[in-house]
């Protein structure tokens, strides 16, 4: 798959090893998504969503009720989607996925965080055209991959990777939903599902590079009000 889905792979599994980050990270989506619509997952298609990324992840039933609940709560605070784009010390790109309730604390943190690590936060929308936007579908294997690929092209299958048990499908964001509806005909079960800044550029660094922007990533993704990081790297 080369350096750069490795690469992927591996920060993936390390993340997702560290639950005290991803679980709250997880119900504030569930809570997003929920108190943008209705709080009934039958009803609401991105709450069906994060509820099933969440279950791939583990998060505990009672934390997704309680997640949807605070949703539905007079208290819960107004959360606001907002990015912050920036560089790294050794000029790598990256993209930053925020929820927050305050977002003077939040882009004070984000400056901080890349300062301390010798990076720059540029101005929004710099790095915009260096991401496509893609929609990122993960099932598992299945008897017949061209066949599935056949019957899911209209509905904006575009490629597919495969590593170990799982398929990872991708399409255009804007297919997220034409995709979602077209796997669920087909009876194949969605492990999980995301919508992903893939650089179109992909660049290649050194191994101390590397080192450098895994510990960037982990103070970013540390902070409570960033949901994902996305860089040129994959």
């Amino acid at each position: 798959m080369g350096r750069a889905f490795e690469y992927r792979k591996a920060s993936k599994l390390k993340r997702w090893g560290n639950m005290s980050r991803v679980f709250p990270k997880l119900a504030k989506a569930i809570t997003m998504a929920a108190k943008q619509g209705v709080p009934d997952p039958d009803m609401n298609a991105p709450l069906r969503t994060a509820i099933a990324n969440a279950k791939a992840q583990n998060l505990p039933k009672e934390n997704i009720v309680s997640a949807i609940k605070r949703a539905t709560a007079k208290d819960c605070a107004n959360l606001i989607e907002i990015n912050y784009e920036g560089k790294s010390a050794h000029g790598v790109l990256v993209f930053v996925e925020c929820a927050t309730d305050n977002t003077a604390r939040t882009v004070a943190h984000i400056k901080d965080i890349f300062k301390k690590s010798k990076g720059v936060v540029v101005p929004t929308g710099s790095l915009e055209y260096m991401f496509d936007r893609k929609s990122v579908f993960e099932i598992g294997l299945v008897d017949d991959i061209d066949e599935l690929e056949l019957s899911m092209i209209d509905y904006g299958w575009e490629s597919y990777e495969v590593d170990d048990d799982t398929i990872y499908i991708t399409g255009d964001f804007k297919d997220f939903g034409n995709l979602n509806d077209g796997l669920h005909k087909l009876d194949i079960t969605v492990q999980k599902a995301t919508l992903q800044r893939v650089p179109n550029n992909p660049q290649d660094i050194t191994d101390e590079a590397m080192n450098d922007l895994e510990l960037l990533i982990d103070k970013l993704e540390e902070n409570e009000d960033v949901q994902a990081v996305w860089t040129n790297i994959l």
